[in-house]
């Protein structure tokens, strides 16, 4: 299965945001606690040197907290602000401000030294499609400034939007990188839903995301199905669709059916909070 999904507006906003980024102190990056390095754009690294920056591990609640922890401390070791987060919960932003004066604290102390008083952080926030860019920016500014969805590419201009008297946020349309080189990468953004489901094939998915939930969460899986066991992803979709009454006429299993429950209830952490990837396997 091949992914890939690269819209004519996400090519000329990676060129407005060439340009945007002069403007900015700090590169405030979205990425999924499920995927955290699948769910970064490496072109935003190139975009965002010689800015601050912090990452804001989203979704952290449909997460494995033992990863979120795991993950934190290995994009700090890599020079970055790190906070993980639900950008739903209103309550969470307070920490979020305190950590953005901090990632430019030399950039006011170098205001300060100038006379310069009360200049507003300006912050552009970025992120791949449906990571939560617009739910974080309306919870932070408590308000809906910013449109919202949840189908990737709703947002398509830019728009900054003052938040306090210390910040100013940009928000950008999410941008995906023109061609996945690995595409276990197309694979994991496809699970969390980042790529639109309407262009992918949702039986071979599911049996793909069976084969990573073996891998840590078997037992999760099986619990939530009634399954002996969890070896064949095969027979582990046709238990689903026994257990959750996906039958077509005749009495065959509707595959189709079970695949997109699963694959529904996984994104939604009714199965458990689960992460796909490890920072060990990206500490070269």
């Amino acid at each position: 299965m091949q992914f890939q999904w690269y819209p004519g507006h996400m090519t000329k906003a990676k060129r407005q945001m060439q340009e945007d980024i002069k403007l900015v102190d700090l590169v405030i990056e979205l990425v999924d606690a499920r995927i955290p390095m699948s769910s970064r754009n490496p072109d935003i690294d190139e975009l965002g040197k010689n800015k601050a920056r912090l990452i804001l591990l989203n979704k952290a609640d449909l997460a494995d907290e033992r990863q979120n922890q795991a993950w934190m401390t290995f994009f700090e070791n890599k020079g970055y602000f790190v906070v993980r987060m639900d950008a739903r919960s209103k309550a969470q932003m307070k920490p979020v401000n305190g950590v953005i004066l901090d990632a430019c604290k030399e950039k006011i102390e170098r205001d300060r030294r100038r006379g310069i008083k009360n200049r507003p952080v300006r912050a552009m926030v970025v992120g791949i499609p449906n990571v939560g860019k617009s739910t974080f920016i309306n919870s932070f500014a408590g308000k809906a400034c910013a449109k919202t969805g949840n189908k990737p590419g709703v947002t398509k201009g830019k728009q900054w939007i003052r938040l306090n008297k210390n910040v100013e946020l940009l928000d950008t349309p999410g941008i995906l990188w023109p061609k996945f080189e690995d595409q276990s990468v197309g694979l994991k953004l496809a699970l969390i839903g980042a790529i639109k489901d309407e262009i992918l094939n949702i039986d071979e998915m599911s049996l793909e995301l069976i084969k990573y939930l073996q891998r840590d969460y078997a037992d999760a899986l099986c619990a939530r199905y009634g399954l002996d066991t969890c070896d064949d992803p095969v027979k582990v979709l046709e238990g689903i669709a026994a257990n959750r009454a996906c039958i077509k006429k005749g009495g065959e299993p509707d595959f189709s059916k079970a695949a997109a429950l699963l694959l529904d209830e996984f994104r939604s952490g009714t199965i458990g909070r689960m992460t796909l990837e490890k920072p060990e396997e990206y500490d070269a």
